[in-house]
């Protein structure tokens, strides 16, 4: 029964190995295809030579590949020592890695590269979109201080206003020097606010022409074809977004409102007074101290509004660097699994049947060792063994007197031996000779 089962596993073995021959063969070709795409993605330089330089690598690859689980297709199964398989799954798990490291993350840039490529233009747009909102909120931040300065110039318009028709400061109507320091810091927040309007209007402009470089990227990033030239495209555009979000960071008026407030109270020169009686002139003296102490605490407000803008942290100028196919394979990889399995798959597929065979050789073994030699032998073997026993006998060697002298030494307790009783080893060392030196004939002969 047990040998039965020992030759269906063994003619099993024999049929499957035309069978694992293609395999590898197949296994080994289509890798080295996928290898090529891959290093043709990598490779630069004239067309023709990195069509040799790819086809070259990937035969070598493909060559290496078929060879070394040849090798361990034939040798690995009929290891059985410990330490000899030990040996061997060292040397197996050593080749798995060189053939990922020369072969499969180049089937999985030529499997999943584009889409990779794809994946690192889609951040950096991610990235870029980010970084002009942040400098355009940087850019208006200045404009929030715009309602208080349109305020404080208006009050002190209508103050002047009042001062001229009703002196409703100094108690005297007319244009004099009070009206004319109201009229003055009015001017000067005037000023202040037309710039910001401008630069408010600046802003927007920049701001369209960054979201329309965006909208090119976005548009680059899911359109269909190579990825080649829409990279070379993207590139392009980002060169001219980042020149968008640099002047963004110019535009900011922020430094000139801090300047425009130190100005308000540093640079404040108010007028003689002129009224011509003392009791005049005294007036409008305290009526523009009062106004001194407004400019200088409207001064402190604005200064500290543009100081809290300008401590902002900068948007940091954002480098793009281009990839290759194979470089955004292995900086995506944890996006892109299913393609590493499946090029990982390719090349150590073999492993698992290097494995099965393993297995059944170890069965077999197994089977083998547990029948008794008469079922071990096969009849070829016995007619050989039959042919040898007549040879023996026509030539005067009794073969149980052999076995018999043989067992009983290594049944006695070894001695030194003597030097006239070799006889029995001569004969021993003879009979094996003319055994070894027996003629080999037919069964009928």
């Amino acid at each position: 029964m047990a040998l039965g089962a020992s030759h269906r596993l063994h003619d099993g073995v024999a049929a499957v190995e035309t069978m694992t021959r293609f395999a590898l063969a197949v296994l080994a070709l289509a890798s080295g295809v996928y290898t090529y795409l891959g290093v043709r993605s990598i490779l630069d330089g004239s067309p023709t030579a990195v069509f040799f330089a790819a086809i070259i690598y990937s035969g070598s690859v493909s060559v290496a590949i078929y060879a070394f689980w040849s090798y361990m297709a034939r040798f690995f199964p009929h290891v059985t020592g410990p330490s000899a398989r030990g040996a061997m799954i060292g040397v197996m798990a050593l080749g798995c890695a060189m053939i990922i490291a020369m072969s499969s993350w180049l089937n999985a840039a030529a499997l999943a590269g584009s889409a990779a490529l794809e994946q690192h233009l889609a951040e950096t747009v991610e990235g870029y979109t980010a970084d002009l909102d942040r400098a355009h909120q940087n850019a208006l931040a200045a404009q929030s201080l715009l309602p208080d300065i349109q305020r404080a110039s208006e009050r002190f318009a209508q103050l002047a206003d009042d001062e001229r028709q009703s002196g409703a400061l100094t108690g005297t109507t007319g244009a004099g020097s009070v009206v004319q320091l109201l009229s003055q810091m009015s001017a000067q927040l005037k000023e202040l606010e037309t710039g910001i309007v401008a630069s408010r209007e600046q802003v927007a402009t920049l701001f369209g022409q960054g979201q329309k470089r965006l909208e090119t990227m976005r548009t680059l990033v899911s359109a269909p074809g190579a990825i080649s030239p829409r990279a070379d495209q993207f590139s392009s555009e980002v060169v001219a977004l980042t020149g968008v979000i640099t002047s963004l960071n110019q535009t900011s008026i922020a430094p000139s409102i801090r300047r425009a407030a130190d100005d308000l109270s540093l640079g404040f020169i108010a007028p003689v007074a002129d009224g011509r009686q003392a009791d005049l002139a005294n007036r409008q003296d305290q009526v523009m101290q009062t106004i001194r102490a407004s400019v200088a605490a409207q001064s402190k407000v604005l200064a500290e509004a543009a100081d809290d803008i300008l401590n902002r942290p900068p948007v940091a100028e954002r480098r793009f660097v281009p990839l290759s196919s194979a470089e955004a394979v292995l900086r995506y990889a944890s996006d892109f699994i299913p393609a590493w399995a499946g090029a990982i798959s390719i090349d150590l597929l073999p492993a698992v049947l290097v494995f099965i065979l393993a297995t059944v050789h170890g069965v077999i073994r197994r089977q083998e060792s547990r029948m008794p030699f008469a079922e071990r032998i096969t009849a070829a073997e016995l007619l050989e063994a039959l042919e040898v026993q007549r040879a023996l006998n026509a030539r005067g060697v009794d073969l149980h007197e052999v076995v018999r002298q043989a067992e009983e030494r290594q049944a006695a307790p070894s001695a030194p031996p003597e030097p006239n009783s070799t006889e029995s080893e001569d004969e021993g060392k003879v009979t094996s000779l003319e055994i070894s030196k027996l003629p080999r004939k037919g069964p009928g002969a």
